[in-house]
C-alpha cells in the first residue's frame, strides 16, 4: 500500500501546478567533533537524487580534495585529517557529468571553534530571546533569523501590564539588520504577538507580516497610526482602538503595506464595551477575542497567501489575504458566526493550527483543530470535538492512503486524543481522556513521530493521567510507558525521529522502554523557552543535509547558538525546507504554543524514496 500510495501522489501531482518556493544554497556547514570535523550539504529539492559532490578543504590557499571517490550517499563528510588549530574553509563542488559546476556556498570554519554557531545579539534591557522564524530577506540563499525579544508578558486570562513586543532580524553573521516594535497598543504574549516571515510575493526576497498598532514603529523609524494613543486599561488588557495588519519589507523592516485587522473586536466598533465584547465573543477582558493564529498556505496551489486568523474558544475568523504589487487583498473570510450555519463551527481551533494539502487537490487546507477549512474558504471537515492544546499533521500512517491528522482534546470524555483521515475527518481511532483522578480534564500536550521501526508509522502519545502510554498508527497499545511530550528532531543517522524536550535531544530505546540522551545544550550554557513549554528558539533543517538543526538563547541572553548534528548518514534526502508542509511548518512555528514540523510524506529506514516536490525555484530579481 505504501508503494501504491506514493505512485498516486506522483502522478496526480504532475497535473498540479508548481509551488513557489525560495532558492536556497549549497548550505555547507562544517562542525568539530571528538572524531574530526564533520561536514554537510544540502540536496536541493529540484536536484537529481544521485547528484555526485566533491568536498575541499582549504587551509593557508593550499586545497586538499577529501573525497577519492565522486560522494553519492549521505551529503556529508567525517574530515579527519583537519587541524583544528588552523582556519578551514569547506567547499561543495557539484558533479555534471565529469564537470564540476562552480561551488555554490562556502563554510569556513573558525580555529578552534565551538561545537555550534555562535550569533551575538543585540538584547534590550529587561528583555530575553524567545521564539523566532527564518527566510532569506536578502535574496542570497541563506536564511536571517527574526526573532521575537520578550520583557514581561501575561496570558490573555491574566491581569497587567506588558512590555512593547520587539522583533529583530539577523544575518549568520550576528548583523542586526533592522527592529521592529510593535508599541503598547499590541500585548505581549504567546497569544498576541504572532509572526508570520516569508516570501509572499515572489520576489525572491521574504516579506514580514504581523498585527499593528496606533504606535507600531516599523525598522526605519517610521511610526503607524497615532504614537500618542494609548489603549491599555486599568487591567493592562487593550480591548479598544483600531487594529491593523502590517507586510514589512524583511530586508529593511520598512512598512511596506497596513490594512485594518480582519475581523475586528467588534463589528460596528473601534471602542467596544465589556457587554458588547461578550456579545461577539464570550467573555469582556479579551480571554477570547485576542487569541490569534496565523500562517501560510498555498491556496491556488502555487503562490502562498498569509492566513491571520482570530479565536477558537468561541467565534472563529480566519482571513486569508494576497500580498501582490506591495498590496494586501482580502482573498477570503471564514468566520463562524457569519451565518448560523456556520454556528456550529464554533469553539473548535487549537493553540496551534497546520496547514497542508489534505485532499491532493494541488491547494492547502488550514487544519485549525477539530476543524479543516479548504482552500476557499468553506469547511472541509470537522469532528466537533473541540479546542485541544497539540496538533500533529502529515502521512503519519504509510498504510492509510494520504494524510492523517493526530489531535488532542483539553475537555472530552470520549475524545481525549483522536486520529482522523485529513481529507473526510474520519476518526479512525480515538482514546478517552477521563479517569477517576482526572475527571474532566484531558491532556494539555501529545506528540505522534515515528520512534519505534516495529510498527508502520508514527507513534502516540499524550500527557494525563489516564492515558500513560505509547500507541501504534491504529491505535494499538504497544507500550505502557512514553518519552517526553513536546517535539521530535531529526538529529541521529537513521531514519527515525529522536525526542527534543527542553535542551535535551533523547533517543527513545524501544527494546527498554526508556530514552537515552544524545545531546544537552545546557552543557554549552543555554536555555529553553516559555516556562513549562520548554521549547527551543528554533528546530528547522536550517543548513547542511537533511537533519534539523536547533536553535537556543544563552542564559545571559546575549547570544543565540545554533546546533547541528555531528552524526554520519548514509541515507540521501532532499532539503525538508523543500517540502511545502516542512516549509509552512516552519512558518508556523512559532505561533501560540509551539509545535514541531512534519513533512507530507512518511519517513522511516524502509520507506521508498520520497515524492519529488512539486516546486519551482524563485530567485531575487
Amino acid at each position: 500500500m505504501i508503494c501504491c500510495t506514493t505512485i498516486f501522489f506522483i502522478g496526480s501531482s504532475s497535473l498540479m501546478a508548481q509551488r513557489q518556493m525560495e532558492y536556497l544554497n549549497r548550505g555547507v556547514v562544517a562542525t568539530n567533533s571528538k572524531e574530526g570535523v564533520f561536514v554537510s550539504w544540502r540536496l536541493l529539492g529540484t536536484e537529481d537524487r544521485k547528484a555526485a559532490f566533491n568536498l575541499y578543504r582549504v587551509t593557508n590557499d593550499k586545497e586538499v580534495k577529501l573525497n577519492k571517490k565522486p560522494l553519492t550517499a549521505g551529503t556529508n563528510f567525517l574530515d579527519t585529517a583537519a587541524d583544528s588549530k588552523q582556519v578551514n574553509t569547506y567547499v561543495v563542488k557539484t558533479l555534471s557529468g565529469k564537470k564540476e559546476l562552480p561551488a555554490d556556498g562556502v563554510f569556513i570554519l573558525k580555529q578552534d571553534q565551538p561545537v555550534y554557531i555562535s550569533i551575538p545579539l543585540q538584547t534590550p534591557q529587561g528583555y530575553s530571546p524567545n521564539d523566532a522564524s527564518v527566510a532569506d530577506l536578502d535574496g542570497d540563499g541563506e536564511y536571517e533569523i527574526i526573532l521575537h525579544q520578550t520583557g514581561k508578558a501575561h496570558d490573555n486570562s491574566h491581569n497587567g501590564p506588558t512590555d512593547e513586543p520587539i522583533f529583530q532580524a539577523y544575518k549568520l553573521d550576528g548583523t542586526l539588520m533592522w527592529t521592529i516594535n510593535l508599541g503598547k497598543n499590541i500585548r505581549e504574549g504567546a497569544h498576541y504577538t504572532q509572526l508570520i516571515v516569508y516570501d509572499l510575493d515572489g520576489d525572491g526576497k521574504a516579506e514580514i507580516a504581523m498585527k499593528t498598532a496606533d504606535g507600531t514603529k516599523d525598522g526605519k523609524g517610521k511610526i503607524i497610526g497615532d504614537a500618542s494613543k494609548d489603549f491599555r486599561n486599568n487591567d493592562g488588557h487593550i480591548l479598544e482602538g483600531p487594529e491593523y495588519l502590517t507586510v514589512f519589507d524583511g530586508l529593511t523592516g520598512a512598512e511596506v503595506h497596513t490594512v485594518k485587522f480582519v475581523v475586528p473586536r467588534h463589528p460596528d466598533t473601534d471602542n467596544p464595551t465589556t457587554e458588547q465584547l461578550k456579545q461577539v465573543w464570550g467573555d469582556g477582558n479579551g480571554n477570547r477575542s485576542d487569541r490569534y493564529l496565523a500562517g501560510t498556505a498555498y491556496l491556488d496551489g502555487k503562490s502562498p497567501s498569509l492566513i491571520m486568523a482570530r479565536g477558537y474558544y468561541t467565534r472563529t475568523a480566519i482571513a486569508a489575504w494576497d500580498f501582490k504589487n506591495k498590496k494586501l487583498s482580502l482573498r477570503w473570510l471564514f468566520d463562524s458566526d457569519s451565518t448560523e450555519e456556520n454556528k456550529k463551527y464554533r469553539g473548535q481551533g487549537n493553540h496551534n493550527l497546520s496547514i497542508t494539502d489534505v485532499d491532493n487537490d494541488g491547494r492547502d487546507e488550514i487544519v485549525y483543530g477539530a476543524m479543516t477549512v479548504d482552500d476557499n474558504g468553506t469547511v472541509l471537515n470537522s469532528t466537533g470535538y473541540g479546542h485541544g492544546d497539540a496538533l500533529h499533521v502529515g502521512d503519519l500512517d504509510p498504510t492509510h492512503p494520504g494524510i492523517e491528522i493526530f489531535d488532542i482534546q483539553e475537555r472530552f470524555d470520549d475524545a481525549g486524543m483522536h486520529f482522523r483521515d485529513g481529507a473526510t475527518g474520519e476518526v479512525l481511532w480515538k482514546k478517552p481522556s477521563l479517569s477517576k483522578a482526572d475527571k474532566g480534564q484531558g491532556p494539555g500536550r501529545g506528540l505522534a513521530i515515528n520512534v519505534d521501526p516495529r510498527y508502520p508509522g508514527s507513534e502516540c502519545w499524550a500527557i494525563n493521567a489516564g492515558m500513560s502510554g505509547m500507541y501504534d498508527s491504529k491505535g494499538n497499545r504497544i507500550s505502557e510507558s512514553a518519552p517526553a511530550c513536546n517535539f521530535g528532531i531529526y538529529w541521529d543517522g537513521d531514519m527515525l525521529s529522536e525526542i527534543l524536550n527542553g535542551t535535551v535531544i533523547d533517543k527513545w530505546d524501544y527494546m527498554a522502554d526508556k530514552t537515552n540522551t544524545l545531546f544537552d545544550a545546557k552543557e554549552y550554557n543555554c536555555e529553553s523557552n516559555n516556562g513549562t513549554k520548554m521549547n527551543p528558539v528554533l528546530s528547522a533543517d536550517l543548513f547542511g543535509d537533511w537533519r534539523e538543526e536547533v536553535i537556543y538563547r544563552t542564559t545571559d541572553n546575549k547570544e543565540l547558538r545554533i546546533f547541528t548534528t555531528t552524526i554520519p548518514t548514509e541515507h540521501r534526502l532532499y532539503t525538508l525546507m523543500h517540502n511545502p508542509q516542512y516549509r509552512q511548518s516552519i512558518a508556523w512555528q512559532n505561533v501560540a504554543y509551539n509545535q514541531p514540523p512534519h513533512t507530507d510524506f512518511y519517513m522511516d529506514e524502509k520507506m521508498p524514496e520520497p515524492p519529488v516536490p512539486n516546486i519551482v525555484i524563485v530567485k531575487k530579481k
